[in-house]
């Protein structure tokens, strides 16, 4: 079984998990990974969702080893026997644990950005990640939502080892695993897209569902979407003789909506794209994460490089937006959508407030309509993707409009090294917030 990314596995999962929705479970996301599988799983339930954190106690001199884990609460759960085969002392434990109490109270405020936990008393409690390789923090998991109250703990993933996935059955209450493939190597070779789940991401769905985004939330979270702020709402979009499915996040009434144009073989469930949202939602900015293409559309390699017929859909969508919500709007674009941004900016009707291109092809615009955008454009680019920072060059020589080339060092294509996509977040929200006119958060 393949799974296209974190959120596609966790729509299949939660179909796993309907028997248990009678139960009003308690959703709980194992970070970064597990949170996007756990966000669908909690969106089709109508369960609340949070992140169980969980910090895994090393024998000092083998620190992969756990000889325990300590949980949020005071929770710490200890293996006696590895204790006193690894000769650790009372000492020791101690000093392993102090340090990873740190590292666990950075990690839940950072991830909750302020809200309590979840209490888990006398509930039962979904523990999910994106996969299993051996286990070991999955089982911890599992043992910390029993220590913190919960009356029956659920272990689910879409994809782990057969041996694994044995040891686990009795790690909790009930284990569902939708896949369990003999030739297993790694949890990331059974997606497509496993690309890190940055944390900004995390901090995003947890926020939208504490504000009512998820399904369980519907009746308050139905009215925020009515008057026009405050959650993330679902929509159908009207573009020539198609009908899109979109994600509306709108943080306030009436501010800036920044419409996002995925590449080539991607899609609104992106968790590079979602990460860039998450940054320009706490900026104050609304975000409109949509498909340019049907289902049906995606899998014609022709049409997902048909650069016009993709420009000719943002901008009906941009009409359809404007028709909606009177509001200063922005594009996104990344790799082929990045084209058809700008091609949409050149439009003589655009009006679009800025452009942003991460990772990029400007040129598949071509250079006349290039010439043609009349929004401030920000071309950000890898300093190790050298192809495509040659081709952002080249268009950039073309554009006549306010521009600037920003090159992320060391970065490649998918900006998948540590830190260069809060690098990219950072520099879209700047550059938004500028020519919005709003003030940086």
């Amino acid at each position: 079984m393949l799974f296209t990314d974190r959120a596609d596995a966790g729509r299949r999962l939660a179909e796993a998990l309907r028997h248990l929705e009678k139960e009003e479970p308690v959703v709980l996301g194992l970070p970064r990974g597990g949170v996007p599988v756990a966000y669908q799983v909690a969106q089709a339930l109508g369960a609340p969702l949070d992140v169980i954190v969980v910090r895994k106690l090393g024998v000092p001199y083998q620190r992969e080893l756990g000889f325990g884990a300590i949980g949020e609460g005071g929770v710490r759960v200890l293996s006696e026997d590895i204790i006193r085969r690894g000769r650790v002392g009372p000492a020791d434990v101690d000093a392993v644990q102090r340090t990873e109490e740190a590292e666990l109270a950075r990690q839940a405020e950072r991830f909750r950005a302020g809200r309590q936990r979840l209490p888990l008393d006398g509930r039962t409690a979904i523990v999910i990640d994106d996969g299993i390789a051996t286990g070991a923090t999955a089982a911890a998991a599992c043992q910390v939502a029993r220590a913190q109250g919960a009356a029956r703990v659920v272990l689910a993933a879409p994809v782990a080892p057969p041996d694994a996935a044995e040891r686990l059955r009795t790690a909790a209450d009930e284990f569902v695993c939708l896949s369990t493939p003999y030739a297993f190597a790694a949890v990331g070779e059974w997606y497509e897209d496993f690309s890190q789940t940055s944390d900004d991401e995390v901090v995003s769905l947890l926020s939208q569902a504490a504000t009512g985004a998820t399904a369980g939330a519907a009746a308050g979270g139905r009215e925020r979407a009515a008057s026009g702020a405050g959650g993330t709402e679902e929509v159908r979009i009207e573009a020539g003789p198609v009908r899109l499915t979109g994600d509306l996040t709108r943080p306030v009434a009436g501010c800036p909506v920044v419409m996002f144009a995925h590449g080539s073989g991607s899609s609104r469930h992106s968790p590079r794209n979602r990460a860039v949202a998450a940054t320009l939602n706490r900026a104050g900015l609304g975000t409109l994460l949509f498909d340019l293409l049907t289902p049906a559309e995606e899998s014609d390699r022709a049409k997902v490089f048909d650069i016009d017929t993709l420009a000719r859909r943002l901008a009906d969508a941009t009409r359809w937006l404007r028709a909606r919500e009177p509001v200063p709007i922005g594009y996104f674009g990344a790799s082929t959508g990045a084209a058809a941004a700008l091609r949409a900016a050149a439009y003589p009707d655009a009006g679009i407030g800025a452009v942003v291109s991460r990772g990029g092809r400007p040129d598949l615009a071509g250079h006349s309509l290039l010439s043609a955008v009349q929004a401030p454009t920000l071309l950000i680019v890898g300093g190790a993707d050298t192809l495509v920072l040659d081709l952002n060059r080249q268009a950039q020589s073309a554009l006549t409009c306010e521009n600037k080339l920003e090159i992320v060092p060391g970065a490649t294509h998918l900006f998948e090294e540590r830190g260069a996509l809060d690098t990219v977040s950072a520099l879209a929200r700047d550059w938004f917030t500028r020519h919005f006119h709003l003030l940086p958060a």
